[in-house]
């Protein structure tokens, strides 16, 4: 007898898009994505949208182990080129845990969130998941209220960091690459 594993309609995975994708290899990567497109494009700057409480995500609130009526800090920036949107990053942590393991995230303003987490020994990265967006997914809705979607689905990836036992959730949402990849983002 074979057990199978059941997914939640709408589930993230533990796969990015098969090689031939030409975003596969930059889903894939798991060194820093701000680290990345800082080495490929001339003008790369982050444009912090927002920081604030408000409730996570349905899906991010499983990933966080947050009630449901709790609130929690919701970090978006931009990654540009310029003016040009390339990646709307989407992070949250629990409200507690700003006090916490996570306290320098209160003092980043305009700088990289990639840069704390990836010079940091103490933090770990659990496994990277995958999904494609599209206009019914709140991030998808986000993103594309901040900055111009001219694809009908996006891709996005997301880890959950650990530090002190405590997690925070970044999600990436691909809107363009500074390469010939940007023509075929979905």
């Amino acid at each position: 007898m074979r057990t199978l594993r059941l997914m939640r309609l709408g589930a993230w995975h533990g796969a990015p898009p098969p090689h031939p994708h030409p975003l596969h290899a930059w889903l894939a990567d798991r060194g820093s994505l701000t680290a990345r497109i800082m080495s490929e494009v001339a003008q790369f700057n982050l444009l912090r949208i927002t920081q604030r409480l408000q409730p996570p995500n349905q899906d991010e609130r499983r990933e966080l182990k947050v009630r449901m009526h709790e609130y929690a800090v919701v970090r978006e920036v931009l990654l540009r080129d310029g003016n040009t949107p390339l990646v709307f990053a989407h992070s949250v942590v629990a409200r507690a845990d700003l006090r916490t393991a996570w306290r320098g995230l209160s003092r980043l303003g305009s700088r990289p969130l990639g840069a704390m987490l990836f010079q940091d020994p103490t933090v770990s990265r659990l496994p990277m998941e995958y999904k494609k967006l599209d206009a019914r997914h709140p991030l998808y809705q986000r993103a594309a209220a901040i900055a111009p979607v001219i694809h009908k689905t996006l891709w996005a990836r997301r880890s959950v960091f650990i530090k002190q036992g405590r997690a925070l959730l970044v999600t990436e949402v691909f809107l363009g690459l500074p390469s010939a990849a940007d023509s075929v983002i979905a």
